[in-house]
């Protein structure tokens, strides 16, 4: 079972959004530099994320992309859905033909786990991510604040 690259960076390029949405549209080459996602990638998630009413985009000078409503209504599930990509723990993508046509004896087991999995993330929205990430950062800045007061080398940690 696995989230692909897609699904994990098209989450992370919105949850910076969340993190920066205050100051206003967020141009795609900002994204990509501070998270590391190639620019042509983020363009092709991009395209899905406004197709699926996520994301608003602002042309011209100062323009970008922006969250389509509050990151408290957006949720890592629909995110994840609207590049189409899918987490599925079975084996036969939840057909049921697992081996040689036939349901295996575990298909159940992982086909529940799929449903916890989606629950699980149709209950994860972008604002609790966000919150999560600025508080991390604002600890280690503190800590390495306090480091460099005592004279303590630091390392400044970046999304």
């Amino acid at each position: 079972m696995k989230l692909t690259a897609k699904g994990r960076y098209a989450v992370t390029a919105m949850v910076d959004l969340a993190v920066n949405e205050d100051r206003g549209p967020i141009s795609l080459s900002e994204i990509a530099e501070r998270q590391s996602i190639s620019l042509p990638y983020l363009e092709q998630l991009f395209a899905k994320l406004k197709r699926s009413q996520l994301v608003e985009s602002v042309r011209g000078p100062g323009g970008g992309y922006c969250l389509s409503r509050d990151s408290k209504a957006i949720f890592v599930a629909e995110i994840v859905g609207s590049v189409d990509e899918t987490v599925d723990a079975t084996r036969c993508a939840g057909k049921g033909d697992c081996q040689g046509g036939e349901m295996c004896l575990t298909h159940e087991l992982w086909s529940d786990l799929n449903d916890q999995i989606h629950n699980f993330l149709k209950g994860v929205d972008l604002a609790s991510l966000a919150e999560k990430s600025m508080s991390r950062r604002l600890t280690a800045n503190k800590i390495a604040a306090e480091h460099s007061q005592n004279g303590i080398a630091t390392v400044q940690i970046l999304d």
